[in-house]
């Protein structure tokens, strides 16, 4: 998408702090982060959010939990804990409409978030 920051980072016409890439899924550091760690993982393919997702995107939400669950052993939250979000609508705090996934790590979380 033309105006899509997302789709920009992907493309590479948009800096950012690009922490991993593969053919289907590109991670970056947050700009605003919210703990110590705090990336956010987005399937190059754009979906503006998980409402757009459908039965063939099976495989892309699956890879995007896969790439989350890496980041954390690389940044070594597996053994304390991280959290994985998707804000899904204004309402959930979802300000780009490009579906990504939050991995979170390095402090204490507490339920229920906010």
């Amino acid at each position: 998408m033309d105006n899509c920051i997302f789709c920009k980072i992907i493309d590479h016409k948009q800096p950012a702090k690009i922490v991993y890439e593969d053919e289907q899924v590109v991670a970056i550091e947050d700009i605003r982060p919210q703990s110590p760690v705090h990336l956010l993982a987005m399937p190059r393919k754009h979906l503006p959010s998980l409402n757009d997702a459908e039965g063939s995107d099976a495989t892309i939400l699956g890879r995007l939990f896969t790439v989350a669950a890496h980041l954390a052993r690389e940044r070594q939250l597996e053994s304390r804990g991280y959290r994985t979000v998707i804000n899904n609508g204004p309402w959930a705090g979802q300000t780009v409409d490009h579906l990504h996934v939050h991995v979170l790590g390095g402090r204490v979380f507490h339920w229920p978030p906010g």
